[in-house]
């Protein structure tokens, strides 16, 4: 493993993206008749999935991209099936009505939690850098992996793991083992998606969050630029949590991480004054769009945003993106919202000399 630290610097007010892109519509259709392909077929499909959504990306002008997660069925559903010691639920609580979190089953643990060829993170970045291997001045590539708590959410507690902290122990070296393969294979840009921490600090123990994170991401600490996405949940552009920050802070500034990322936009920058308070130990990457909505935030919409957590933190600190990943978002949508953050950005990059 290179053993060489990772540069924190960075792009001032630097464009990003979360990680999940919508799928394009024939990758859906073939996702639902997978039974009707080849497994060359299907690796043809994934490539070709990645492309599209990295070039939409390079046309929007972002300064950091991902493989829009094309080959996952959502931005952690498709981790299970690389797990062994469950058995995968088809059935749902819920199966109609207004789309919810209810709708999603889970699944039952059989046996000792294993992932003995991984999570998939480390095929999906191999990909991503195969897709822009000709691309002369590509911007910097960012994998994401969900946390070993939001992970353990749908599964079932048993005799061997009897709560969801149980679960969550036994995940938490199977996610650091996809940490540690993910900088093997030259990832120096992380995200850990712990968005059940987020939706459940104001119930559970948030110095009991921040000991698990620690523990996760801790062989990655000075190998990789780390950053942590906090939202309320997106599932079918639905919120799950209560929508505060205040009970995170100020213990998850004891998170290891070079950059926060906190849901703005969806929530009209309500507690926006936090920045000021996590910009003084670390980056914040802010959500300036609404992914839950399809009115399309105008250039000046996104300057003025800009203007305002400028107003809070400086722009050293200060980075922009969705709010949540893309993946409920139309694609029509997420490109025009992509393009008009990085226009709006650099208005007042501008502004401001910034070059």
């Amino acid at each position: 493993m290179n053993e060489r630290r990772i540069s924190n610097q960075r792009k001032p007010l630097q464009t990003t993206v979360i990680g999940s892109y919508p799928f394009p519509a024939w990758l859906e259709f073939a996702a639902q008749n997978l039974n009707r392909f080849g497994t060359a077929d299907v690796d043809e499909l994934q490539t070709d999935a990645v492309t599209a959504a990295v070039q939409d990306q390079l046309v929007a002008g972002l300064d950091v991209i991902t493989d829009g997660e094309q080959t996952r069925l959502d931005f952690n559903l498709s981790f299970y099936g690389h797990l062994q010691g469950i058995e995968m639920e088809s059935a749902t609580p819920r199966q109609f009505g207004p789309p919810a979190h209810d709708q999603r089953g889970k699944h039952k643990i059989v046996d000792q939690l294993t992932a003995s060829r991984g999570l998939g993170a480390v095929e999906e970045f191999e990909r991503l850098k195969q897709v822009v291997a000709h691309i002369d001045d590509c911007p910097k590539l960012k994998a994401s992996v969900p946390g070993p708590y939001t992970l353990s959410g749908r599964l079932i507690p048993n005799d061997r793991y009897p709560d969801r902290y149980a679960i969550t122990e036994a995940l938490l070296p199977i996610v650091r083992q996809e940490i540690v393969d993910l900088i093997a294979a030259g990832c120096q840009e992380l995200t850990i998606d712990e968005p059940s921490m987020s939706c459940y600090a104001h119930r559970e123990d948030p110095n009991r969050f921040v000991g698990i994170f620690n523990r996760t991401v801790a062989p990655a600490i000075g190998k990789t630029r780390l950053s942590t996405h906090l939202c309320f949940g997106n599932y079918k552009g639905r919120a799950v949590g209560l929508r505060k920050y205040a009970p995170m802070f100020p213990y998850f500034l004891q998170l290891p991480v070079d950059e926060i990322h906190l849901e703005m936009a969806s929530r009209e920058f309500s507690e926006i004054e936090i920045i000021e308070e996590i910009a003084q130990e670390k980056d914040v990457a802010v959500g300036i769009v609404d992914v839950k909505s399809y009115y399309i935030e105008t250039v000046d919409d996104i300057a003025e945003r800009v203007r305002l957590c400028l107003s809070y933190a400086p722009a050293e600190k200060l980075a922009f993106a969705p709010d949540c990943g893309l993946s409920q978002t139309a694609r029509w949508a997420a490109k025009q919202k992509l393009s008009n953050v990085v226009a709006g950005v650099e208005v007042v990059r501008q502004e401001l000399g910034l070059y």
